[in-house]
């Protein structure tokens, strides 16, 4: 294969696996846009909304270690192909369920296929680009699979408003189907230019693989600093900072989603910038540190103070712009990491992510409901803005936490323990 050639290949793997980022965002931020629907159309309340939502991340968060280690034992092509599958599938059947279970069935075997997601993109990243460029491709990663939540706002709400909810969620559903032959017949695990070590392993067991990532403290550290760090994606970006908006600012829900999705515009500038500034000044934790920190005043000032709409839209970018930072910490987790354990470590570090997601959503819920007054429209719960607030508060107190988590976590200094060679 020519220098050209593989240079055409590894961009159009990256952009196939980036796209099922796409794809996987715009699912998991979908029940933002349709509260009210799901709400009167299965006659649920906050928690369980909570809940509904949440069974994407209960498989997300089963599947991660799982996931990882069969990405690194059998390779990302054939891994992830199914992955896609199942995950249109399972949108397909959400899309057409009449009762509760179903409907949670749908929303599991989504988050199950679209656990692989992340670590397979990152996994073909570190297969086909040098070592230097990991946390700028990872970025560009978060970048497209952020434009996918953008989709899953406004652009979906448009959808829903001219199909309906389960029209719109079943055309999805079916590129999902299509999306996984084409993945198949285009993406090839690792070229064989790709000189260094093996990046799946066929001589350790699967148990060694776990040990070496279950045994690292700064493997848990930074994990556990990434589920507090996701959270505000999933809680409020994902499920309830939409009908917080609308509720909040008077807005209608086309107009929330286009504000909510000003927070994944800003992830997505941010996320490719922040890692290509923290090999250029070669420090990883003083971009994370300043990020997080301001992302959590940001979060403060949108649910605390009074603030026009224009104030709001800015200060929605900002936050999703510094929030992104945290994504320096899954090139950090490859850097402490052997390569024959990458996807393994990757996937532990996305479990903590689910982890947080699957318990903010219902807890968040809970929260609503507790505060509920009694109001309703169309069969759905209408939350009062001093309950919203009350609810919302888990979302600065993580990212504080996420902050004071830092001061443990060593500096890597954007090297890795275990160099490589690329063409």
């Amino acid at each position: 294969m020519s220098k050209k050639r593989y240079h055409i290949l590894a961009w159009a793997i990256w952009f196939l696996s980036s796209l099922f980022m796409f794809y996987k965002y715009a699912i998991e931020v979908s029940p933002s846009v349709m509260t009210s629907h799901l709400m009167g159309e299965f006659n649920i309340d906050g928690a369980q909304l909570g809940n509904l939502a949440a069974c994407y991340f209960y498989a997300y968060l089963l599947m991660q270690i799982p996931a990882g280690l069969l990405v690194d034992r059998f390779g990302p092509r054939r891994v992830t192909t199914i992955a896609i599958a199942i995950c249109g599938l399972g949108t397909i059947l959400f899309a057409s369920s009449n009762i509760l279970f179903l409907a949670q069935a749908g929303r599991f075997l989504s988050g199950l296929g679209a656990a692989f997601a992340a670590l397979n993109c990152l996994k073909l990243t570190a297969n086909w680009f040098p070592a230097n460029r990991f946390a700028v491709m990872a970025g560009l990663m978060m970048t497209l699979g952020m434009l996918g939540a953008v989709g899953g706002q406004a652009p979906l709400s448009a959808f829903i408003n001219a199909l309906g909810w389960r029209d719109a969620l079943f055309a999805i559903g079916v590129a999902g189907a299509i999306f996984s032959v084409v993945f198949w017949l285009v993406v090839r695990d690792h070229s064989k230019h790709h000189i260094h070590i093996n990046l799946s392993p066929s001589g350790s067991s699967l148990w060694e693989s776990c040990k070496a990532v279950f045994t690292s403290k700064q493997s848990w550290l930074l994990s556990i600093y990434s589920g507090l760090a996701f959270a505000p994606i999933t809680a409020f970006g994902g499920l309830w900072g939409v009908p917080f908006i609308s509720e909040a600012f008077e807005l209608s829900k086309t107009q929330s989603a286009n504000i909510t999705s000003l927070l994944f515009i800003g992830f997505a500038i941010g996320a490719p910038l922040w890692g290509w500034f923290s090999d250029f000044i070669g420090n990883r934790k003083k971009i994370m540190y300043v990020g997080t920190a301001l992302s959590a005043i940001a979060f403060s000032i949108i649910l605390y103070v009074p603030i026009s709409v224009w104030l709001l839209s800015a200060t929605m970018l900002a936050f999703g712009f510094f929030l992104s930072t945290f994504l320096v910490c899954f090139t950090m987790i490859r850097e402490i990491n052997a390569p024959t354990v990458a996807a393994t470590a990757i996937g532990f570090m996305n479990a903590f992510d689910a982890l947080l997601g699957s318990l903010s959503d219902p807890l968040t819920g809970k929260f609503l409901d507790m505060g509920w007054q009694g109001k309703m429209v169309d069969g759905a719960r209408v939350f009062s803005i001093t309950t919203y607030k009350w609810a919302l508060t888990t979302i600065p107190i993580y990212l504080v936490i996420a902050v004071g988590l830092l001061f443990f976590i060593k500096e890597t200094h954007c090297k890795s323990s275990y160099p490589s060679t690329m063409p």
